[in-house]
């Protein structure tokens, strides 16, 4: 059940235009998009159409590492409907590798699999039935080659290579061709400060892989045009990016490939990279006619990238009335077969390493490898999930062994306005590590063995195992832990991060009307309502169109990061600005004359109308318009970031911070190793809350999503063959309804000066703090030292 509270404490800053118009920002207003969703009416990209579409068919390796003898596709061509079959002799253009950063993905696979679930062939026929069974035909002869799985195979002397002769901008500061890219930071002198310290506590910490799991699957339809390129309608986070990479291999010019964003059904990083849209312009073009590509559950567990998997090792020192002394780790990040995000992914892991508290001596190395395991790239939380689950169990190790409550020791080492990061970048804005402690654990508890006071009225779902009816009770006992964590937010290390905004003004039907146009992916997150918001606010209208994303207007960069309405709401809150003052300055062209305040007072628009901020109407909107319409698009960007340093690390790689804590209250029945999540309170400052009911919903998904990762998500990768055991939702577990408790959620607004209304980024943070508070809570409730996660019923129970 949704619970909130919002606090803005007295005298905090804020650059929050104060203006009054219905529905603009501060409110929670409904989506729009909303009722169609929850009804079922809404169009997902999987459920486009066009008249004469044939379907595509991916084929894929059934080997994880391998050298292609041959691909004979003979049969699959001579079936009745197939109208293409494609391998990578097929590509037309001189380019025939994509990816997010390192060129080093094929299209189609190039005489060598690297992973399991690769590429090989392509299939266009018409009837989905018809092109999978053709590429079920495509006879493919492999000889395997030997597997790299791990930290030891990859980087041994005599290591098989994962890309030989690699030329990537990394490769120069790796001490071995298959690490994708290493992040050291080194600050202070960590001999010196391990001499200070009175307690010194080790931990070496497992992270599972875990699949972003979004229910719309990846699909697309691609469309040729008169002109010899291609319409493109997919689900995506990144229009632009994909655009950038699918161009080149087709060999057509990028504004010969147009895109547009259709209904996407998910995201959580893992639509950032390509997975069908090359495929389905291919065969678009190879055949002159439109082509669908779907894909099944099962290929979806192959079709994106994973998180990273990790190992994390961490020494940490305090002296004896609870002062951290320093700090050592080292983060070893499986990337698998290609590079996707894998090299900004370490400089999160590593920039992030410390957590939220004040560390002046620290030695950090984070490493992402190239494996023969399956990709892996952004997911939410994007390399701070994983060193949060190790740094917060590393707290309360250090706690315990002080004898301190495990919340007061995170408070007397919170970070806090001022605080200088481990990379030597000031934190510029407010950090309320301490103050969102403080409230998850003011909050009251929940009462203990519900289900006990309601006798035979007891509901198993409140028991461990739900509905399953394993649990009544027997040794089932209760176990409370915290956690906070730290996320960046927006594109960091000297990206160039932008957003676009196109904003029309004009009078339709007597009435002024925005029309708001921007490539923004919106995969969920409820940007488009708030681009309506903010139009209404700065702008003064009721009546605000949303015109579909597109590769017509100018970059929005991507869906994540926590980046969206800082940056692209920041760019449609600056074209709004600068169509108010083109509005104003045709006002004072037709009007200045008739009224002084025109030229003298600080004038706002309001309810259709020009207002001076004492509140006297000037003039209709409509009026001033006339038959005239403003039209402007502008570029938005923040504050410039620059990369770390390669050797020490140090650098102003950020553009801001965000912060949440989390409380667990679970219930372990220690018998059978099975885990109720009563409780996951959570405090988390957002800076402004445009949409308080988006921004609860946010807080709460990610919460949700940390559950998962805490006791039940993992996609289990066999270590002798590297292929995936559970590419399916019968065996990859995900929370449902029943598995989501309560959960609270405390709001801090405590507004960043230099962000658009002060807002701070915050879909990410909340997947951060809970699933260590979740481990938290297990370890208090049963005694063990639990250094893995997803944490297993096996495990608990000591029958592994």
């Amino acid at each position: 059940m949704a619970q909130n509270t919002r606090t803005v404490p007295a005298g905090t800053p804020t650059n929050v235009t104060q203006k009054h118009n219905k529905g603009g920002i501060g409110e929670s207003i409904l989506r729009p998009d909303g009722t169609l969703k929850v009804t079922g009416e809404f169009a997902y990209s999987s459920d486009m159409w066009h008249e004469d579409m044939l379907w595509g068919q991916t084929l894929r390796s059934t080997v994880a590492h391998a050298e292609i003898v041959s691909i004979d596709v003979s049969e699959a061509l001579a079936m009745p409907g197939v109208y293409s079959v494609l391998t990578y002799d097929d590509l037309p253009a001189e380019m025939k590798n994509y990816g997010l950063e390192i060129q080093d993905t094929p299209v189609l696979a190039n005489g060598r699999v690297r992973h399991h679930g690769e590429p090989v062939a392509l299939v266009a026929a018409d009837h989905p039935e018809t092109a999978r069974r053709a590429a079920a035909k495509i006879k493919i002869d492999y000889r395997e080659l030997p597997l790299v799985t791990d930290e030891a195979s990859a980087l041994a002397p005599d290591a098989p290579l994962i890309h030989e002769g690699r030329d990537d901008h990394h490769i120069g500061h790796v001490p071995h061709p298959n690490i994708v890219h290493r992040q050291p930071i080194i600050r202070g002198n960590v001999e010196e400060a391990r001499k200070r310290a009175d307690v010194i506590v080790e931990g070496e910490y497992t992270f599972g892989m875990q699949d972003q799991a979004f229910l719309g699957p990846e699909s697309g339809l691609a469309v040729p045009s008169e002109d010899g390129g291609v319409e493109l309608y997919v689900a995506t986070q990144w229009l632009h990016s994909d655009l950038q990479q699918i161009a080149p291999v087709l060999g057509l010019p990028p504004e010969k490939v147009r895109m547009t964003l259709s209904g996407v059904g998910g995201a959580f990083g893992g639509r950032e990279d390509i997975s069908m849209q090359i495929h389905a312009c291919l065969l678009a073009l190879a055949t002159n006619k439109p082509v669908k590509i779907v894909y099944n559950r099962f290929e979806s567990f192959f079709g994106h990238v994973h998180r990273h998997p990790a190992k994390l090792y961490y020494e940490h020192g305090a002296t004896k009335d609870g002062k951290l002394t320093h700090m050592k780790c080292k983060i070893v990040l499986d990337g698998g077969a290609y590079a996707s995000a894998s090299p900004a992914v370490v400089g999160n892991a590593s920039s992030l390493s410390v957590g939220p508290y004040v560390l002046e001596d620290v030695d950090i190395e984070a490493i992402a490898l190239y494996t023969n395991n399956p990709p892996c790239g952004a997911m939410r939380g994007f390399g701070a999930v994983q060193a949060c689950f190790a740094y917060e169990a590393q707290m309360d190790k250090l706690a315990a062994k002080l004898g301190m409550d495990p919340v007061e020791f995170r408070q007397l080492n919170a970070m806090e306005q001022g605080t200088v990061m481990p990379t030597g970048q000031v934190v510029d804005a407010p950090a309320p590590v301490a103050e969102l402690l403080r409230r998850v654990k003011a909050r009251p508890l929940p009462p203990e063995r519900q289900w006990e006071s309601a006798g035979e009225n007891a509901d198993v779902r409140a028991l461990p195992g739900g509905l399953s009816n394993t649990t009544h009770g027997e040794g089932v006992v209760r176990g409370v832990g915290y956690a906070v964590g730290i996320k960046n937010v927006g594109f960091s290390e000297g990206f160039d991060d932008y957003s676009t905004a196109r904003v029309r003004l004009e009078v339709i039907n007597g009435e002024p009307v925005a029309m708001v146009h921007t490539a923004m992916a919106e995969v969920g997150q409820g940007g488009i309502t708030v681009h309506t918001q903010i139009a209404r606010t700065e702008l003064g209208v009721t009546q605000v169109t949303i015109h579909p994303a597109d590769t017509q207007v100018g970059s929005a960069g991507s869906t994540s990061a926590s980046r969206q309405t800082y940056m692209t709401g920041g760019a449609v809150k600056n074209t709004c600005e600068a169509v108010r003052e083109a509005l104003l300055e045709i006002g004072r062209r037709k009007n200045g004359s008739y009224h002084p305040a025109w030229a003298t007072a600080e004038l706002l628009l309001e309810g259709g109308k020009v207002v001076t901020d004492g509140g006297e109407v000037l003039a209709d909107i409509a009026d001033i318009l006339e038959d005239e319409a403003i039209d402007l698009e502008l570029e938005f960007r923040h504050a410039p970031t620059e990369p770390f340093d390669l050797v020490t690390g140090q650098g102003n790689g950020h553009v801001q911070y965000t912060f949440a804590a989390h409380r667990a209250v679970v219930e372990v029945d220690t018998e059978l190793g099975l885990v109720k999540v009563v409780e996951l309170a959570t405090a988390q400052d957002v800076g402004k809350a445009l949409n308080m009911l988006s921004v609860v919903g946010q807080i709460q998904g990610g919460t949700t999503q940390g559950l998962g990762v805490a006791i039940m998500e993992e996609i289990i990768v066999d270590p002798k063959t590297a292929k995936v055991r559970n590419p399916s939702f019968t065996d990859y577990l995900i929370p449902t309804i029943l598995d989501t408790p309560t959960i609270p959620v405390d709001v801090l607004e405590l507004a960043d000066p230099k962000a658009p209304y002060g807002l701070r980024g915050m879909g990410e943070a909340p997947t951060l703090s809970s699933t260590p508070a979740v481990i938290a809570a297990i370890r208090q409730a049963t005694g063990l030292e639990i250094n893995k996660t997803p944490i297993r019923p096996e495990a608990l129970t000591g029958t592994l």
